[in-house]
């Protein structure tokens, strides 16, 4: 079936699958191989065959999406879509999660590691024994989200391009909210049995480069990939002799990523508490569990024109390694 041939409805976000998924099993995108359309998966080529442009200096008006009822099926998905950009461009989730998980429903236990032993083991001994276990309390998954609010001015008379500064403006609200859970469970633990951070103090009342090497030193047969810092305490670390280090001055100002002597990355997050640091590593801390992705109120968004409409994400985060963070206060 060609591409200008489908017929677009808003049962499509009801097949139990992602609106692009059911829409590739209507125009599965190998057909356009060697075609001016390969490279687009089938929700742009949609846009592309209804002549709807999103993004640029001659990008459409958001009304242009309900010219018919056809091309209103496509806004829900327009909307997740640059949200869930926003969420990419602002978030530092890449920095903490290890593995992502989705999962259907909201059940779901991480693994947990129980070890007999380590070291050599003489001729005819047993291995030491390495045990998977499934963990004895869920991933505790909450819901991220907003109510987003408009009238019919705003949808009629301002382009999709800056509607796009809107929308990815408001993934970057989610992510922030992931991140600020993610520093909880981080510090203290997924509501498993011994899956908190380790603590330790600084050495005086002041932050100094002897605490920076005293949290990198507690990560045993561990990488302390990053540190993640209030705001303030960001500052003070910055301002410490150490890192006028030319390296990690040339790497702050030419690429804005404020990284530490030690060769981790520093973030500030406000979701950290004053005075506080939570190093860790990121390929073994966290795992984010996620309940299918970016939702809308998908409806909505078609029947009433996005006059009122929620966006959101539910998801969840696990503990791999307790070792894997420790928290210096």
């Amino acid at each position: 079936m060609a591409f200008d041939n489908i017929k677009l409805d808003k049962g499509l976000y009801g097949a139990g699958k992602g609106f692009t998924q059911a829409l590739e099993g209507l125009d599965p995108g190998e057909q356009y191989k060697g075609t001016a359309l390969e490279g687009l998966d089938a929700y742009e080529r949609q846009l592309k065959r209804f002549g709807i442009r999103v993004s640029g200096p001659g990008s459409d008006r958001v009304e242009k999406f309900f010219r018919s009822s056809e091309t209103a099926v496509l806004f829900p998905e327009f909307v997740a879509r640059t949200v869930k950009r926003g969420m990419e461009e602002a978030s530092k989730l890449g920095s903490l999660v290890a593995a992502t998980t989705q999962i259907e429903g909201l059940d779901y236990r991480s693994l947990r590691i129980d070890s007999t032993g380590s070291g050599p083991v003489g001729e005819g001994e047993t291995l030491p024994e390495f045990k998977l276990l499934t963990k004895g309390s869920l991933v505790n998954m909450k819901k991220f989200g907003y109510l987003i609010n408009t009238s019919y001015e705003a949808m009629r008379h301002h382009r999709l391009d800056l509607f796009n500064v809107m929308l990815r403006k408001i993934g970057a609200m989610l992510a922030s909210g992931l991140i600020g859970e993610a520093v909880q469970v981080l510090i203290h633990g997924d509501g498993n049995p011994g899956t908190a951070a380790v603590q330790i103090s600084k050495a005086g009342t002041s932050l100094s480069y002897t605490d920076l090497l005293a949290l990198w030193n507690n990560f045993y047969m561990l990488n302390m990939t990053g540190i993640l810092v209030s705001a303030d305490t960001a500052r003070q670390i910055l301002a410490l002799p150490e890192m006028r280090d030319g390296c990690a001055g040339l790497d702050f100002h030419g690429s804005g990523r404020l990284i530490t002597p030690l060769g981790a990355e520093l973030i500030a997050c406000d979701a950290v508490p004053a005075e506080t640091l939570v190093g860790f590593d990121k390929n073994c801390a966290l795992e984010l569990v996620q309940a299918g992705d970016v939702v809308t109120d998908a409806d909505r968004l078609i029947d009433r024109q996005f006059h009122s409409a929620g966006v959101s994400i539910t998801a969840g985060f696990a503990k791999i390694f307790s070792a894997a963070a420790v928290v210096m206060e």
